[in-house]
């Protein structure tokens, strides 16, 4: 069994930036994708960012390429998200997963074992 626990969200201004992290309470080395996903109110999941277990970027989503970057610390069994120039619209609850196990979008959090609690982000304008 694996936990995620989020931080680093908060309330910013449009323009502004925040870092996400995500530690895991076991040695996630041998996860081979881990990736952040966000959910807006009422608005389904999006997948954000993904990275290999070797800190390579798999991919990002659309929305964010540009202003979001993604790596890890598998020392630390941490992964992070750093956001620049946030936008209201990436206002949303943040969430990362760990463990894919099922084929398919590494983007998609339905393909991977195990979901954080989440942290929120809200942008105002």
């Amino acid at each position: 069994q694996v936990q995620l626990v989020e931080s680093g969200g908060g309330s910013v201004q449009a323009g502004g930036s925040l870092t996400l992290s995500c530690v895991a309470t076991r040695n996630t080395y041998n996860s081979p994708a881990m990736m952040w996903f966000r959910q807006p109110p009422d608005t389904e999941r999006e997948g954000v960012a993904a990275i290999s277990s070797g800190g390579g970027v798999i991919d990002y989503a659309d929305s964010v390429k540009g202003r979001f970057t993604v790596s890890r610390d598998n020392a630390q069994n941490t992964l992070y998200l750093q956001m620049n120039s946030l936008k209201p619209q990436d206002t949303a609850m943040y969430y990362c997963a760990a463990v894919k196990e099922r084929s398919g979008s590494y983007l998609n959090p339905g393909n991977y074992r195990y979901l954080g609690q989440g942290t929120q982000v809200t942008v105002s304008s």
